[in-house]
């Protein structure tokens, strides 16, 4: 159920041996990623439960589930974009079916995150698919 973008990630991970530069390549994504305008950092948008601040912002147009998001964090930020290239462009309905948690270890990423990252990209996840579930 992957999207295209998302097994790109995993090839490249594949490729990457060293954790080291798996790490730069999450950081990268991130830096690639086009920032969240400022209006859009709003409490409505923030993702509690992240120990550095986060936004995020979903919108449902047609039917299929996308959102942008920001952090402080650069780590985050890149952890945001994996996030995106998992979700972006999914049908609404399918997005609380994704097996995030199954899809991230194929990255390792449990294995390399402290424990308030990976509490903060739960986070994230949860509030993903609330927003999809609440829409569908």
């Amino acid at each position: 159920m992957a999207q295209d973008a998302f097994e790109d990630i995993v090839a490249d991970f594949e490729f990457l041996e060293d954790w080291e530069d798996r790490y730069r390549h999450v950081i990268e994504l991130g830096k690639a990623m086009p920032p969240l305008d400022d209006a859009l950092k709003s409490p409505a948008t923030k993702v509690d439960g992240c120990a550095s601040q986060v936004w995020l912002h979903p919108r449902i147009e047609g039917g299929t589930f996308t959102f942008d998001g920001d952090s402080d964090a650069l780590i985050v930020r890149g952890l945001i974009a994996v996030l995106r290239a998992l979700y972006n462009d999914l049908p609404v309905a399918e997005v609380p079916k994704v097996d995030a948690g199954g899809q991230l270890a194929r990255l390792s990423l449990q294995d390399h995150l402290s424990a308030q990252r990976s509490n903060g990209l739960r986070a994230m996840i949860a509030r993903i698919r609330e927003t999809a579930a609440a829409a569908a």
